[in-house]
């Protein structure tokens, strides 16, 4: 381990010289492309200087140990030889968990889905519910939020919206949300006071680059119509909401949020770009279908990944156990406490993976 930090702490000092090269500086690509190496080697350099300097602190209380007489200082020297091998212990751990290979889709922006299940239109109130606590959380994250499509209900609920996150670190942020959200709440149209359970499916796509995805114009058949709201309502005249038909595939993608056809088209293939990225990947990770069960969750829409109750105010994620009983706050778009945990069990089984000797 404390070689291959060496080997980054080195390319590390390599990119801060590079940064202040007039070569490189003139070249915007490479220029942005560095900033973007150093920053994601910055954490485990500045943890590896850490945990140098919290050893030679050891060694330097070791040494005072064997030849220090005076009895107050060697039980003051003994505390604090125990303190700073815990820090040692710590900061190995966070190395260790730095080191890992990272998701390199963790730094792109992300294409959400939100689709009604079982429970007719409960089922699209509480899409709408979870729109707007994604939308919350994206805000306090500096995150932009962008509607491609939606079709909304007379009730104003969503049988189905689809919308972009943009930020930096977005799909690191938001990937764990794939899969079965369920409610049990009393329904605002149930007027008997009864508990009902619905679903709601998300899925959390990473925006596809460019070299990710070859989409060959011929491929693609598009149509334009006017766009629409709930009931019907004509939100313009002209046909600038745009239908696009991958044909290899049959992946339908619409949009309508933007009153330029232009803007609807760029969209759309933003997604539809998005959903052949996950494609190719589903069928990769079908192929190390016993690797993937081992994850925190397989982000398979159809598995129920969490319940929000309602009358107990609680919010429970399946994969982890965790309960938490701040479903208001949730609901507000306070994620972080549950994003953090399945952040920190997936990082605690990619470490017993490694030391099993698995590939990660």
């Amino acid at each position: 381990m404390l070689q291959r930090l060496q080997q980054v702490e080195k390319r590390f000092e390599e990119v801060q010289a590079r940064l202040c090269d007039p070569t490189v500086t003139a070249s915007p690509t490479r220029y942005r492309d560095l900033l973007k190496e150093q920053k994601q080697l910055e954490p485990l350099v500045e943890r590896y200087r850490e945990y140098r300097a919290t050893a030679a602190e050891i060694a330097a209380l070791t040494e005072l140990l064997t030849t220090e007489t005076d009895e107050e200082l060697c039980i003051l020297a003994k505390e604090d030889l125990s303190l700073q091998k815990r820090r040692l212990a710590d900061t190995e751990q966070a190395l260790r968990v730095l080191l890992l290979p990272r998701d390199e889709r963790d730094d792109r922006n992300v294409i959400m889905e939100i689709r009604g299940g079982t429970g007719g239109e409960e089922s699209a109130l509480f899409a709408a519910s979870l729109f707007r606590m994604y939308s919350m959380y994206a805000a306090a994250k500096g995150f932009a939020v962008d509607v491609v499509s939606c079709n909304e209900t007379e009730l104003r609920g969503y049988k189905e919206i689809v919308f972009s996150v943009q930020g930096d670190g977005a799909f690191s942020r938001l990937k764990f949300e794939s899969g079965t959200h369920r409610v049990q709440r009393v329904p605002e149209t149930e007027s008997g006071g009864r508990i009902h359970t619905s679903a709601v499916t998300v899925a959390v796509l990473p925006e596809a680059d460019e070299v990710d995805v070859q989409i060959a114009p011929s491929d693609l058949k598009i149509d334009t119509f006017r766009s629409s709201g709930a009931g019907g309502q004509h939100i313009n005249k002209t046909e600038s909401a745009v239908r696009i038909t991958h044909l290899p595939t049959g992946l339908v993608v619409e949009c309508q949020d933007e009153r330029s056809q232009h803007k609807n088209r760029d969209k759309a293939m933003r997604v539809l770009a998005a959903r052949l990225l996950e494609r190719e990947q589903e069928q990769k990770r079908q192929a190390t279908a016993e690797d993937r069960r081992q994850q925190v969750g397989s982000g398979d829409r159809s598995e129920r990944i969490r319940t929000y109750n309602f009358p107990q105010g609680r919010v429970t994620d399946h994969r982890i156990g965790l309960t938490l009983y701040k479903l208001d706050a949730v609901m507000n778009g306070a994620l972080d406490e549950l994003i953090d945990a399945l952040l920190t069990a997936e990082r605690t089984a990619a470490l017993q993976r490694e030391k099993d000797g698995q590939s990660l």
